[in-house]
Order: C-alpha cells, then structure tokens, then sequence
C-alpha cells in the first residue's frame, strides 16, 4: 500500500490503489466496499477543509485527488494515518453515520 503522489506538466495528484489496505476489513465489516468512491467519501467526510480545494477522479479501483501540491501533501500525511489504521476508519465511518453522511461506494 502505498500513496504517490505525482506531478504531470504542472498539474499535481494523489493516487491509491484500491484493495489490500490495512483498514478493508473495518470498511467491509461497516457494510461498505472499500474502492476508490469509498476513499474519496472517507477524505471528503474526514477532512472537508482540504477536499474543498481538490478535484477528485476515483475509480472503483483507485483513488485519485488533484490540486496543489501543498493541499495533497496535506492530505498524503493525514490519509496515510488513516488507511493504515483499522480503528480510525472505524470511528470515522461512525461519526459519518451519525452525521447522516452517505459514502457513494
């Protein structure tokens, strides 16, 4: 697992794979599919004052976020923490919930 970040002509993104994360046992077990739609909710939820600046791109197989190299750096630090972290999604996807937020999964 591993998030890159890249640089095409200017124009920066964020990518992960989808599947094989640390945490795909806690999204399933939530009922939910843990691809790249359930990512992009995940960061939209978790981290709205970042997501307002991206584009996002996900696929069922990937996650992909575009924008400064400054706001996906952000992101980069703050999502890895996460995927790696069964108990952060689950409280993430709890506090979702609560909230009434619906993942597009």
């Amino acid at each position: 697992m591993t998030i890159h970040l890249h640089d095409f002509d200017g124009k920066h993104s964020l990518t992960l794979d989808a599947g094989g994360l640390a945490a795909d046992a806690a999204v399933a077990a939530a009922g939910h599919e843990p691809n790249g739609y359930f990512w992009e909710g995940l960061v939209r939820f978790a981290w709205p004052d970042i997501a307002e600046y991206l584009d996002f791109d996900s696929e069922a197989g990937m996650f992909c976020a575009v924008g400064s190299l400054s706001d996906l750096a952000r992101l980069k630090t703050e999502f890895e923490s996460v995927i790696t972290n069964p108990e952060a999604v689950r409280d993430i996807i709890a506090r979702a919930k609560n909230l009434g937020f619906e993942f597009d999964d």
